[in-house]
């Protein structure tokens, strides 16, 4: 049986979570959902990033969206969760580590105007279907789906 482990990171650095955010607003009585292309990758994904410091992950969350897109807008944290293989993450590992949570969060734009940074080629505003067709991984998919039906549900 597998001991739950308690693990002591230093508070300078990555830490061993992962956010992923998605943008939205609402135009004409529907959704539109923002995604972006990985300049490294190039595939399509909501904004993600890693806590920094002390983050907690709506701290983190509220950075990484700042800093790839130029939103300080009303964030909802939503409950689709997953977890990562640290080797998907980049250079970041961590003793003991094997993988990482990823927590899920929608953030209301203000206009369909985003100031992206470098870390990706492009950015599209699509209806929940496109979108979802063009996400590679199933956690975007889920969160993305999950953001969808909270924000349908209020109308």
């Amino acid at each position: 049986m597998h001991k739950k482990q308690h693990y002591h990171f230093e508070k300078k650095g990555r830490l061993p979570y992962q956010v992923l955010v998605f943008p939205y607003l609402k135009e004409k009585g529907s959704y539109l959902y923002a995604i972006f292309k990985r300049r490294d990758l190039k595939f399509w994904q909501g904004i993600s990033g890693g806590g920094e410091g002390n983050e907690i992950p709506l701290q983190a969350v509220k950075r990484e969206v700042f800093e790839e897109a130029k939103i300080d807008s009303e964030f909802m944290q939503l409950d689709s969760m997953t977890t990562i293989p640290v080797e998907n993450i980049g250079d970041y590992r961590w003793e003991g580590v094997f993988v990482v949570p990823e927590y899920a969060f929608g953030v209301k734009a203000k206009s369909r105007d985003l100031k992206i940074s470098g870390e990706h080629l492009e950015y599209k505003w699509l209806s929940f279907k496109e979108a979802h067709k063009l996400l590679k991984y199933d956690s975007n998919k889920t969160a993305l789906w999950e953001l969808n039906q909270r924000l349908s549900s209020k109308n």
